[in-house]
């Protein structure tokens, strides 16, 4: 998602946390409600990190390679 060069990535996340908890709570998933962190739907956590210009296709397996954590 493309945004302005001058938005901290921490206004950033917590914009697209703030959005999406709102929508996806609006659905009233039954699910996602037993699996709350003490009534938060995000961990106040997040991880931003650079991939150097790498090509999408090579980032995109290595994701897609990283273990689930249990």
């Amino acid at each position: 998602m493309p945004c302005p060069p001058k938005v901290a990535v921490s206004a950033l996340v917590n914009s697209l946390k703030g959005v999406s908890s709102r929508m996806i709570r609006q659905k009233n998933y039954p699910t996602i409600q037993r699996k709350l962190w003490d009534g938060a739907l995000w961990s106040p956590s997040y991880f931003a990190g650079s991939c150097g210009g790498a090509p999408i296709a090579v980032v995109r397996q290595y994701i897609e390679q990283q273990q689930t954590p249990h």
